[in-house]
Formats: C-alpha cells, structure tokens, sequence
C-alpha cells in the first residue's frame, strides 16, 4: 500500500517510539528509555512548580511562626496577686469595690475565695476562720493583707499574720506586701510603723481607713471605712421602681444613744420642732456588736423608706451609716464637724476621701440646722426628689469604680512597675 508522505510524517509523530512527549519525558537513570545518556541530570517538568511551592509553604511558616513570635511579646501580660482578708473590710474591698465573685456563697462558711481580673492584675481572694497562716496556698509573690487596727485585742492578732508575712518574705516565697487596714478611730496608728518599708520594714503599700495625716498618696492611701460587712450588709441593687417610688419618711435614725453626745442634740431638735412624726426614728442605750435578722432588716428597711439618713458623729466622724445610705440612695446628712484624736489634715477634714470625690451629701455643723433642712424636704416634688436620688446612687457607684481603678493602678505601679 503506497503511503503518502503527509501520512508517514503524522506517523511519524504519533508512533515512532523515539518521539517522546514533553508529558511523559520523566526518565529515570539506566533505564531502558535514558538510551545511554546515563550520567546526564533527570529532568522534571514539575520541578520549578515544586520548588516555587515550596518557597510559598516555607514563606508561610516563617510568616506564622513571626505572628506566633509577635503574639507572644505583645501579649497582654497579667500579674498575680493574693488577697487575704483577715478583717472584714476585706469583704468590702472584694464584693463592694472590686465586685468579685465568693464561693461558697454563704456567709457562714469556714473558708471562701473568689477570683477577678482588674486592669492588668488577676487577683485571687481569701477568707473566712479556716484562712490560716501557712494554709493559704501560694501561686504568686504578691500578697495584700487586710487587717484591723481598731482596738488592742484586734492589733495583736493583726501582728501575728504581719509577722507571718515577714517571715515569708525572708524565705524569700513573698517579696511584694500591701495592707489595707481598718484605722483607730483616733489615727493612733503608730504600732504599724516599723512593718512599713520607709521605716526599714517590708510592707511596700498601706491603704488606711480614716483621715491619717500619713496619707501621702505615694505609699499611703486613704481607704473608705465602707459597709458593715460584719453585720452582713449586702451588696445592694435597688430596682427603677424602688428608685422612682415615693417614700414615706423625710428622715430616718436608727442607732445608739450616747450620753453627752451630738446625737442628744439630736433627738432635743426633733422633739422641740414636732418633726418626730415626719422622720423613723429608733434608738438604743447601748451598742450591739451584731444585728438579729429582725434589726438588720428593720435597719435596711428604714434606709429603703427614708430620703435622707441622718448621720450624727460616732466615735469617728466617718461611719457606716454614711455608706449603707448611700447604698440605698437616701441621702446622708451628715454632721461635718472633727473628732477628738488625731484624724484631721487640714480644712478638708474630716471625710476629705468622700469630700474629694465630690460626695453630694448634705453637711451641717450643728443639728439644730435639721428643722431648715427638713422644711425644704417638703417643698420638693417626686420628680426632683428621684433625680437627686439617682444623681447619689450613680456617684456612689462611680465612687466605688474610682477606687477600684486607684486600688489597681497603685499595685501595677509599685508592685510590678507599669506605668
């Protein structure tokens, strides 16, 4: 059969087994099809591809491996630091200010703890009679004590957990100390000095309830006396009815009568003036330590009824009355005058912490300015009375944030140098 030339060459191209394609020309060494080109490189039509992709591969890792790498030194960095309550201004400082978590919830438990972040510092928190020395279990080197001053029995406990944390911090397990603690009533304070670090001790920070005229803001920081956590007071969230509500009295007092004290003043004025019956007035020859269910609800009760919560001057000017009223959004009237001891620094004193922050509070020097105030009370319709009611809770709460953020700051500053 003759074949035409254009055929032979498709031939030719098609079946001639020394035209191989580019696809197939993948020859390995001494085989057959290398044709005794042994010693010549392989070559692979996919070798560029390959190496280009695994260029682009390595160029991810690296680029993730350099995010990692990123990630990790600018990751937010949070510091440690325990808080042992020992006093119960420890509570207001954790539930109050802080607004952290307690488990178990009830009061009664023999140990409790919680934990919350705030700026930078996780802070974990202690409590309760089972809170011992040696049986707290240390995760950090950062340690806030909270103590009481307020009377000797209550310092000499007080020494023995200082002198605990003293010893922590020579076995070097403890190298940062703060306490907050609870006052004598007169700023007699003097027993806590040689614990602080500017008199060769080793407590770095004090925050320290009452108008000290150690307080520098530098190492020394005035701290609110807060609620009575020791009579329970709870952390109170009032309801928009309860806030808007008409209450019944202008005035309350519920508390102890001291012979010889303001709080006779007191009780003559509304007496003399017929203002008895417009005020829930209830009142006891002698203090007691602790409330029953039945007069703390009383208490709470007559602070959820009244538009003001009169607040005669105790042993300290300052008291919890001030704080539970604000809780409850009845305004205190407070009796701004100094009491004997050495709380006072200036005009600013006394309450100069609560005065600072811009406490709306109504301050008289003698009670016999109560009538005055009282006759204006009635002239007051509902809707002014509500908002000067929510102008003091949202002080109170503002109050409580501020220092949150001032307790904070002050640890990152000093315990672990941020600024």
């Amino acid at each position: 059969m003759h074949v035409g030339r254009d055929t032979q060459d498709a031939y030719n191209v098609f079946f001639n087994k020394r035209v191989i394609s580019r696809v197939h020309r993948v020859v390995k060494k001494g085989s057959a099809i290398d044709n005794g080109r042994a010693g010549e490189e392989e070559w692979n039509p996919w070798e560029e591809d390959e190496r280009a992709h695994s260029l682009t591969l390595q160029k991810r890792r690296d680029a993730f491996r350099s995010y990692q790498d990123h990630a990790v030194k600018n990751r937010p960095k949070t510091y440690k630091v325990q808080i042992w309550g020992k006093a119960a201004i420890g509570l207001y400082l954790w539930e109050h200010i802080l607004e952290g978590p307690l488990n178990p919830p009830d009061k009664s438990s023999q140990w409790r703890e919680g934990e919350i972040q705030s700026g930078k510092i996780n802070f974990s928190f202690y409590t309760g009679p089972a809170v011992v020395q040696g049986h707290v279990s240390l995760d950090t080197d950062s340690v806030v004590l909270v103590l009481n001053g307020r009377e000797q029995q209550k310092i000499s406990y007080s020494i023995q957990w200082l002198q605990h944390v003293q010893g922590l911090v020579q076995m070097r397990s403890v190298s940062r100390v703060a306490v907050v603690l609870l006052g004598n009533e007169q700023c007699s304070n003097d027993w806590i000095g040689p614990y602080l670090k500017r008199h060769g001790g080793f407590v770095d920070l004090l925050f320290l309830v009452y108008d000290s005229p150690w307080v520098n803001d530098k190492d020394i920081f005035q701290w609110p006396l807060g609620v009575a956590t020791y009579r329970h007071f709870p952390v109170v969230t009032l309801s928009g009815q309860m806030v808007k509500t008409a209450r019944p009295y202008l005035c309350n007092f519920l508390g102890t009568m001291y012979k010889n004290s303001s709080r006779e003043t007191l009780m003559g004025v509304l007496k003399q003036n017929g203002i008895e019956k417009d005020c829930l007035m209830h009142v006891r020859d002698k203090w007691l330590p602790q409330e029953t269910a039945d007069t703390s609800r009383q208490y709470q009760m007559a602070l959820a009824q009244s538009d003001l919560t009169l607040c005669p001057v105790g042993v300290n000017t300052e008291c919890y009355r001030i704080y539970e009223a604000c809780a409850y959004g009845s305004v205190p009237v407070v009796e701004d005058v100094l009491t004997p001891g050495a709380c006072a620094v200036g005009n600013r004193s006394p309450l100069r912490l609560l005065k600072d922050a811009g406490a709306p509070f109504i301050f008289l020097k003698d009670w016999r300015e109560l009538p005055a105030i009282l006759e204006r009370e009635k002239e007051m319709n509902q809707k002014e009375k509500t908002e000067r009611r929510m102008r003091l809770l949202e002080w109170y709460s503002g109050f409580r944030q501020q220092m949150k953020e001032k307790f904070t700051e002050v640890l990152e500053d000093v315990f672990f140098k941020i600024t």
